[in-house]
């Protein structure tokens, strides 16, 4: 059983910068696959970035792509995001996820966090 605590949210100006974070129980290292999703009201949840289990290739939603960064610390059993030049549609509940499989898709994760909201303001 794993356990994820997604922190770091809260509001931040247009343009400006904030780091999620995603504590795991267990050790999960890089034998997970690791992403994070968000959910902004009255929309579908979204698949914002991943960083697949072994060799850490990761992926990025066009929507966010050179503004986030994902990144893990296996000693520290944490996965992060950090994200630079925000902008109001940024603003939603960002959920972390892993699973064993190498999959990014939301289906595929097997364990979530409860979700840290940022909130953009203009």
């Amino acid at each position: 059983q794993v356990q994820l605590v997604e922190s770091g949210g809260g509001l931040v100006q247009v343009g400006g910068s904030m780091r999620l974070s995603c504590a795991a129980s267990g050790r999960t290292g890089n034998t997970y696959t690791k992403a994070w999703f968000r959910q902004a009201p009255g929309k579908e949840r979204e698949g914002v970035s991943c960083i697949r289990r072994s060799d850490g290739s990761t992926y990025y939603a066009d929507s966010v792509k050179g503004r986030l960064t994902i990144s893990r610390d296996n000693a520290k059993n944490t996965l992060y995001m950090e994200m630079n030049r925000l902008k109001p549609e940024d603003t939603a509940v960002y959920y972390c996820a892993t699973n064993l499989r190498r999959s990014c898709s939301s289906n595929a994760m097997d364990y979530w966090g409860r979700g840290t909201q940022v909130t953009v303001s203009s």
